[in-house]
């Protein structure tokens, strides 16, 4: 089986890439962290332009009909770059979400979100890691035909400058799961944003009776589509998480080759030699488990199983590959001012998303 990119995805990765080497190195990118703004908005325009924004969806709504392997190839570019843009939140989720309903609003919505001329958010996660769809405990008691939402969304990506919010909560009648859309500054809805350990824009969002009518269920007794949506972030995340595991592997390679110890590279020495052998084995396992699970979900043949264990084994050798790429590095790699620690971060930030590491290795029964 070919798990190369094909000429069309290699086209594409070449035009991502060659923007985001001119225009979005790390001192570009530590300026937006430092400014008020969420993320770059220059390069938000420019992801619509090259068409990243309507990537994912079919030709059918106004997108390209892009396949999960496309997201996969621009993805890892994000990883790589460390970029702050919300496309895992608003386009993999609330994006993909508005996609599935047939209502006009949500299509609206969509058109305007492939445009970049508005931002989705997707409120799912509520606290300590809402690792399974079956933690969700956000209420939706039915008033007349539509619904009011009560309850708690945590670390909600692009939260506070979204102009659309999909939430998922259980219906209090039937206990299933469901969707809903809620409009930025809708009445009852409490937003306090903050910063990631990553430098990402996110908030914690408070629901008292936020009312939604029936155009504004998205949809109900949906725990099979909630489940694709994360599986598709999921796998999307891992692919940024190669990225940045693929750029310490190099960054540190070429720092063990120019630091000198001793009138030596710190590179010959056995202890360093066999810390970057083991950083390259651990990237080599996540781009190949990465990589299988995509191929998988573009062949409709990926499970939970899969998805667990592509989630637990990124994680983990993220964060192996982070630790060895700092200790490599030596007390220069803690400090804000090298991109090292901001790499590192992001791992632990993807890993900590949807489940850590840990707990989607226990699922499959490894300890």
């Amino acid at each position: 089986m070919d798990f190369s990119y094909t000429e069309e995805q290699e086209m594409l990765r070449d035009g991502v890439g060659k923007f985001l080497e001119k225009s979005y190195d790390f001192d570009a990118r530590q300026a937006v962290v430092r400014s008020d703004d969420p993320w770059s908005n220059d390069a938000w325009s420019q992801f619509a332009e090259f068409g990243l924004l309507a990537l994912p969806f079919a030709e059918e709504h106004g997108g390209l009909g892009g396949s999960m392997t496309d997201c996969v190839a621009v993805s890892e570019l994000f990883g790589k770059h460390l970029c702050l843009e919300p496309f895992v939140g608003s386009i993999m989720l609330a994006g993909q979400a508005l996609a599935s309903s047939d209502s006009p609003q949500a299509q609206d919505w969509l058109e305007k979100l492939m445009a970049g001329d508005a931002i989705g958010a997707f409120a799912y996660e509520e606290g300590r890691g809402t690792a399974s769809p079956d933690m969700v405990a956000m209420n939706a008691v039915k008033e007349g035909t539509g619904y009011l939402l009560t309850g708690e969304k945590r670390h909600v990506l692009a939260g506070a400058e979204a102009d659309v919010v999909i939430v998922v909560a259980r219906d209090s009648e039937s206990g299933a799961l469901a969707l809903f859309l809620v409009e930025a500054g809708a009445s009852g809805m409490d937003i306090r944003s903050h910063q990631t350990v990553d430098g990402c824009s996110a908030a914690n969002m408070r629901f008292e009776s936020v009312s939604v009518g029936a155009d504004a269920v998205l949809a109900l007794n949906c725990q099979e589509l909630v489940d694709q949506l994360l599986t598709n972030a999921m796998i999307v995340r891992a692919a940024e998480a190669v990225g940045a595991m693929g750029a310490l592997l190099a960054m540190t390679g070429e720092y063990a080759a120019t630091r000198k110890q001793f009138g030596v590279p710190i590179g010959t020495f056995q202890a360093v030699a066999h810390r970057l052998a083991d950083m390259k084995i651990a990237y080599n396992k996540a781009l190949a488990t990465m990589t299988y699970t995509a191929a998988l979900a573009e062949s409709g043949g990926v499970n939970a199983r899969d998805i667990a264990i592509m989630k637990g084994q990124v994680g983990k050798l993220g964060r192996a590959v982070g630790e060895a790429a700092i200790q490599t590095h030596g007390g220069v790699g803690m400090t804000d001012e090298l991109s090292v620690s901001h790499f590192h971060k992001r791992l632990l930030a993807i890993d900590a998303q949807f489940g850590s590491a840990a707990y989607h290795l226990r699922t499959v029964g490894v300890r």
